[in-house]
């Protein structure tokens, strides 16, 4: 019966030297290998061709690289490109790259399907299935930043945990990830330009707080008004405002870190004076930014987006209260590849 090998990229570079060492072989020779997984982004062990053929069938014989496919790649008519990611098991996840005139950001998942339930979004609608290895995010990355330099002729400049499922019901996934990605000896990119947004798991908030995490935090918040958050948020039940307004005054006690918030209108929902104060109670105990997203069909009526009136109102009542907010215009709706919509055709 053939055992299963394992995939290489699981091995810290301690555990590669170690490896080599044990195989009659000397310890520089795992820094190598790691440079090819991490740095050089190596699918298989014979592009690793500073290292001699018979070590190559070695690692062959003992290891995987499991890395993803672009199974499809779609262009939006705005420049968007929206990739269907197969992994080394057959499941299917999404990743999006957005370009702008100053930056190209990746929006990646984490999580094929999602552990929460919004009903505004297509990816709830997926069970979820399973997390994503650290490898499988750091691999999206790699292939949105080729995509970025063919297509725009520069490099991948953001990184947006946005894409499908819940990152902090994947926390520790996505944290490997984030220190490959920003790593010297994987990607290189400042954690700076790097945003991890969640529905708002308090005890999770809390522990990237006390790990002191240099990445950006964003809450897809959506109400500030407990009923009306839990009839489009379910979860919001077990997680309530309160735990999640706690959970980020300790996260700008120990951080001093500006908190984002997105933020969808919709008709009839949250478009009323009432949600506007809530909103803005909610975000007084911290300098904060709001993010008015433009809302995406999911093709069932039940969301609107909601009047312009309504989007001016937002604007200014937090204005007027001298938190920021900017108005994001939806990218790749064409395609299905804008917020919320990631899985909706697939």
């Amino acid at each position: 019966m053939e055992t299963t090998k394992k995939d290489i990229r699981a091995l810290t570079k301690e555990q590669l030297r170690e490896f080599f060492v044990a195989q009659g072989d000397q310890e520089f020779r795992g820094n190598q290998v790691y440079e090819w997984l991490w740095s050089k982004g190596a699918h298989k062990f014979e592009d690793m061709t500073n290292i001699s053929k018979d070590t190559r069938q070695m690692l062959q014989d003992h290891f995987v690289i499991n890395h993803i496919e672009v199974d499809q790649m779609q262009r939006s008519n705005d420049g968007t490109v929206k990739n269907a990611v197969r992994l080394h098991d057959g499941l299917i996840v999404e990743s999006v790259l957005i370009p702008t005139s100053k930056r190209t950001t990746a929006c990646v998942s984490s999580q094929v399907g999602c552990s929460l339930d919004c009903k505004f979004c297509a990816t709830s609608r997926l069970k979820r299935m399973r997390n994503l290895n650290p490898d499988e995010i750091f691999d999206q990355v790699v292939a949105i930043d080729k995509e970025s330099k063919l297509y725009f002729n520069r490099p991948l400049s953001n990184i947006v945990f946005m894409g499908m499922g819940e990152p902090l019901m994947n926390y520790n996934n996505v944290l490997k990830a984030i220190e490959k990605i920003t790593s010297p000896e994987g990607l290189g990119m400042s954690p700076k330009r790097i945003i991890v947004s969640t529905s708002g798991v308090p005890k999770m908030i809390k522990k990237m707080a006390d790990d002191e995490v240099k990445f950006g935090l964003a809450v897809s918040l959506h109400s500030a008004i407990d009923e009306v958050r839990t009839s489009i948020m379910p979860f919001n039940a077990t997680f309530p405002l309160a735990d999640l307004r706690e959970a980020l005054e300790y996260w700008y006690a120990k951080t001093k870190n500006t908190i984002t918030y997105e933020y969808v209108v919709w008709e009839g929902i949250n478009d009323s004076k009432k949600d506007v104060e809530a909103l803005i109670q909610f975000c007084k105990f911290a300098p904060s930014k709001v993010n008015l997203i433009e809302y995406n069909p999911i093709d069932d009526g039940q969301f609107q987006q909601a009047s312009n009136a309504a989007i001016e109102m937002y604007i200014s009542m937090l204005e007027a209260s001298n938190i920021t907010v900017t108005v994001r215009r939806s990218r790749g709706k064409d395609i299905d590849a804008a917020c919320g919509q990631l899985a909706n055709k697939s």
